[in-house]
């Protein structure tokens, strides 16, 4: 070993006084430099980690909003479909109310029609039936040349209506 010193000019007290430095420099960047730089290197990677706890956690949120969202229109399309087929019945519905309706009013307004068109047929008979007898009375009168009195004119009336 003493050879080795002297072959490279080793001094012992030398060496002894660098390696106290590097220790002291060590001590120093440990304490100043290697502490801090790590420091920020566990909060850098804190920080990551949670931001990739986040990226994950708001995937999940945006998967689990897209599965909601795509039942919330499945579901909405089953209620249109059902408002649809509802208002289809519902127009149906009333469809055959009102030609329902329209047929009632029909047949009352044939049978209106009906019981006016005998009433006047009536009335016109009626009519007939007096002018006919007027003309008959006037006939007799004329055969007869006399007035009868208006009983004898409606007996004789009477008769000749019914026969």
């Amino acid at each position: 070993m003493e050879e080795l010193v002297k072959t490279f000019h080793i001094e012992v007290g030398m060496l002894l006084a660098q390696f106290i430095n590097f220790v002291i420099v060590l001590l120093v960047l440990y304490k100043f430099a290697y502490g801090p730089v790590l420091k920020l290197l566990n909060e850098r990677t804190a920080k990551i980690e949670k931001g990739l706890a986040d990226a994950e956690a708001s995937h999940k949120k945006l998967s689990e909003i897209s599965e909601k969202e795509a039942a919330v229109l499945v579901e909405a399309r089953k209620q249109a479909q059902e408002i649809i087929k509802k208002t289809e019945e519902m127009a149906t519905t009333q469809s055959q109310v009102i030609v329902a309706t329209a047929k009632e009013q029909t047949e009352k307004m044939m049978e209106t029609a009906k019981k006016q068109i005998e009433q006047e047929k009536e009335k016109l008979l009626a009519e007939v039936k007096t002018e006919v007898a007027n003309l008959v009375v006037m006939a007799t009168e004329k055969i007869l040349n006399k007035k009868i009195d208006r009983e004898s004119d409606r007996v004789i009336i009477e008769e000749a209506i019914k026969s």
